[in-house]
């Protein structure tokens, strides 16, 4: 296939664009605006093959796209492009309105139109596979059942909300024109090349250089860890044989509180660097405790049945030993920094 990958400069875009080029036989167009989140390093073992190109372009901008699918007659779109840190959404939502639901619109109206003049067999084949987020869902008790695919939308941040909304506009799009689409809602996302404004990247990159590590709250918020190799795989499954117009939800099996994660970090931190900055005596020692964000969600919890007994996934990572080779990847720089 010809799969056209929005965001592929990104973490999860360039692992998908990553496993697409190493696994599979398929042809790649990374699409992807380059903002500071977005990085070509993370692609520079791929970037070299025949089946992959290059396009930066903004997913709100109609005519570049339009020319992209004139171009390159995609078989398939994966649509990850997306403003994703809450707390940037915080401090300015206007940048995750444009991005996560003028873009998708966008994007969505360049698709619809596109195949809509395809032949029969490939309007038929065609798909596009829509990644969003278990945050859409809101947060559950400490003891509520985790997320399911009918679990209702109830998102707390702006970054969440711009999600659902494009969500929903990716499923209006199936229902009234006809659209083959699928969803997935994953868990937070973890490996090499994640930037470093993500909990992970950023406590280790400030443990490293001797910084604070600071806590939200109490630390007790829970969050379901998904290594982002399992991730794509889950993807690409979708994509293969997912049924049109279905939702999956897409989970690591790996709850875990943030202030656990992050003494983990510290601990195997120990190993990895044990040459610590001046003046530390030991990584934990720089866990401070700050103010707890706005809207911060308690819970996320992923059910992932569905997609297993579908599409026989499951995740496979073992979170001590990934966490283990991301520290390793970022203590030799494999991290992208605003």
């Amino acid at each position: 296939m010809n799969i056209l990958v929005t965001g592929g400069a990104g973490f999860i875009g360039s692992a998908m664009v990553r496993y697409l080029i190493s696994y599979t036989d398929d042809t790649v167009i990374n699409v992807d605006k380059l903002t500071y989140a977005g990085s070509l390093r993370s692609l520079a073992d791929v970037e070299g093959s025949p089946r992959y190109a290059f396009e930066q372009v903004d997913i709100c901008d109609r005519t570049s796209l339009e020319r992209v699918f004139s171009r390159y007659q995609p078989d398939a779109v994966m649509h990850l492009a997306a403003e994703t840190h809450v707390d940037n959404s915080i401090d300015g939502p206007a940048a995750f309105i444009q991005s996560n639901i003028v873009g998708t619109f966008t994007l969505l109206e360049v698709v619809r139109a596109y195949w809509l003049q395809l032949d029969e067999e490939k309007r038929l084949s065609f798909r596009f596979l829509h990644i969003s987020t278990d945050e859409v869902y809101g947060d559950l008790e400490q003891n509520g059942a985790p997320f399911t695919e009918m679990s209702p939308y109830a998102p707390s941040s702006p970054y969440s909300a711009s999600k659902a909304s494009s969500d929903h506009l990716v499923r209006a799009w199936h229902r009234t024109y006809g659209l083959p689409i699928l969803v997935s809602n994953c868990s937070n996302n973890y490996g090499p090349y994640q930037h470093s404004e993500k909990l992970i990247p950023r406590m280790v990159d400030s443990a490293l250089n001797g910084k604070p590590l600071p806590i939200y709250g109490d630390g007790n918020q829970i969050r379901d860890w998904l290594y982002v190799d399992d991730h794509v795989r889950a993807l690409y499954a979708m994509l293969k044989r997912g049924r049109v117009g279905e939702t999956y939800n897409v989970g690591g099996a790996n709850e875990r509180r943030n202030i656990d994660v992050v003494r983990l970090i510290c601990n195997l931190l120990e190993e990895v660097a044990p040459m610590k900055p001046k003046g530390i005596n030991r990584y934990e020692d720089l866990i401070t405790y700050v103010s707890d964000r706005p809207g911060h969600d308690v819970r996320y919890a992923i059910d992932f049945n569905k997609i297993k007994k579908e599409l026989d996934w499951e995740p496979q990572a073992d979170f001590e030993e990934c966490l283990y080779k991301t520290i390793c990847c970022i203590n030799e720089g494999i991290i992208d920094k605003a």
